[in-house]
């Protein structure tokens, strides 16, 4: 029977639809969908030797010698980096100027390097730049949040195969982000705890949904999973904003993350995937009522007409049977 879950977090109604549920490995891409690229395209302008086809770099790592990963303001930018901040209101009509920043993490120099493949070192050098471009795009006083996401994938939004990140700082803190911070705050106010370490706990005692477990980070899917292997990844300790992850936990995440990733690519054949970092504004440093987080969402299912209409989701796989399928997926070779 088809049960209708609530994440307690985010306060999202998802439909657990056990009357058409599928086997775990059925999600897996079928092979011939993918197709494999080289190792380097003279036209992309992410592969070393094009890196005239950018905008001058405003980051990479090492600091000199060749790059092992750059940071680029984006060609497209979605924002404009050189535009005063200005608010205007008209009647009902409000608008923002575009000011904001907008930069691509090119996470490795090889075209053809699947994120999930990298080596610990090779993930811990992009994760700290993802902490380094955070720190930097919010000291920007335009800037009241920023986003880092990764899309893997042309069914997850991407448009470059060349493995990649983005972060977008915005002049507003996006509502999506607003809602969930106070409704933390309200269940601390009542509760006298943080909402994610409720959360964490109850799951910790389960483990039905926990997929692996580092020092300092736990992998699970929620409760209430929007689509089939949408995981989280969270700090076991409470830590609020991105902003206070230290080098010892980013180097620590890097491990877990890898593992789940290289879970994904071999359990379920590569498929198109979402990362996203959810983090409140970087101001929200040491609030006690809320947890940062990774969201992993592999794009094993299409988002259709109800999911549009409803804003709800359905998820045709239990998630305890989801998260049980990839902690037996293989890691693959170290």
């Amino acid at each position: 029977m088809p049960e209708i879950r609530q994440n307690i977090i985010t306060r999202e109604w998802v439909i657990i639809a056990t009357e058409r549920a599928k086997r775990p490995e059925d999600f897996a891409r079928a092979a011939a969908d993918r197709v494999s690229p080289p190792r380097y395209v003279p036209t992309c302008p992410f592969c070393p030797g094009n890196e005239n086809q950018t905008p001058p770099e405003v980051y990479r790592q090492p600091s000199s010698g060749p790059w092992q990963v750059r940071v680029v303001p984006n060609k497209f930018a979605a924002l404009d980096s050189s535009a005063e901040l200005s608010r205007n209101i008209h009647g009902l009509k409000r608008t923002i100027s575009g000011a904001g920043i907008h930069e691509v993490i090119v996470e490795t120099p090889e075209h053809d390097r699947v994120t999930a493949l990298l080596s610990e070192a090779e993930m811990a050098h992009v994760l700290e730049t993802y902490h380094r471009r955070y720190l930097a795009v919010t000291s920007d006083p335009r800037v009241a949040h920023a986003t880092l996401f990764k899309n893997h994938g042309v069914r997850a939004g991407t448009s470059l195969e060349h493995p990649h990140s983005q972060i977008v700082g915005t002049p507003i803190i996006p509502p999506g982000v607003r809602d969930r911070m106070e409704h933390a705050l309200r269940f601390y106010d009542e509760n006298g705890e943080c909402i994610h370490c409720a959360v964490l706990a109850d799951e910790l005692r389960d483990r039905e949904r926990i997929v692996a477990q580092s020092r300092d980070f736990v992998a699970f899917l929620p409760y209430a999973a929007l689509t089939p292997f949408h995981m989280w990844i969270t700090p076991l300790r409470h830590t609020a904003s991105f902003a206070e992850a230290t080098p010892e936990q980013l180097a620590d995440l890097a491990g877990l993350l890898r593992t789940v990733l290289r879970k994904v690519y071999f359990g379920l054949a590569n498929p198109d995937y979402n990362i996203t970092v959810r983090t409140p504004p970087s101001e929200a440093r040491g609030l006690r009522y809320y947890h940062w987080y990774l969201s992993v969402i592999p794009r094993v299912t299409r988002v259709a007409g109800f999911e549009i209409g409803s804003g709800m989701f359905i998820n045709p796989s239990l998630p305890e049977t989801s998260a049980a399928f990839l902690r037996g997926a293989p890691a693959g070779p170290a």
